[in-house]
């Protein structure tokens, strides 16, 4: 007994032959040394482990004015950039930042989607927003009637840079960010940075 194949329709046999011509071509891609990985990457797509220093000098303002400027605080960061968009994760710590009455210090992790838009062939600028996990301390001096002691939770942050490639594998970075810290208060307070750094592209 024969039993009849049934018949392909047209569009069946062009989906057929463009995944037979995928197939046939995926092995001469593999051997073929002029093809790597960087040259099937999108124009700018990048990943790369960044150091950033700054100065929290502008933060606590809804509720802590006049801020001094602190020690130096410290972002450590890795970024996965395609041609424009991309993600961020980093692990921050402000230093002890000193106010009028006391001082507080808050250490986090953000991630963050970041947008970038290349002004030249090695200068770029980008944004970025997302959220920070932080936990901080804050201290109040006697007398000062500033609440002290310790919060954590999740909060806004976001930031804007410029990032300068003078190497293929290394750039400077310059930033503003603004994080929103959970303080012994009951408050969230935005608490906002300028830093210079440099990213290393793997």
């Amino acid at each position: 007994m024969t039993t009849a194949l049934p018949r392909l329709s047209d569009g069946a046999r062009c989906a057929a032959c463009v995944l037979a011509l995928c197939g046939a071509s995926a092995p001469a891609l593999a051997l073929d040394p002029d093809v790597n990985a960087a040259t099937l990457k999108p124009p700018g797509a990048h990943k790369g482990i960044g150091l950033s220093l700054g100065v929290f000098s502008d933060g606590l303002a809804c509720t802590l004015p006049r801020c001094e400027e602190g020690e130096r605080s410290l972002r450590l960061y890795n970024r996965a950039m395609g041609e424009h968009w991309g993600a961020e994760v980093g692990l921050l710590d402000t230093g002890r930042i000193g106010f009028e009455g006391g001082s507080a210090r808050a250490q986090g992790i953000s991630l963050s989607v970041v947008g970038r838009m290349p002004l030249s062939a090695s200068l770029s600028a980008y944004g970025k927003v997302g959220t920070t996990y932080s936990h901080t301390s804050s201290m109040g001096l006697p007398g000062s009637g500033l609440q002290g002691g310790s919060a954590t939770g999740f909060g806004m942050s976001f930031g804007a840079g410029l990032s300068w490639q003078f190497s293929p594998r290394l750039s400077a970075v310059v930033e503003l960010d603004s994080h929103d810290f959970r303080f012994a208060n009951g408050g969230r307070d935005p608490v906002r940075a300028a830093s210079l750094g440099l990213q290393w592209r793997y």
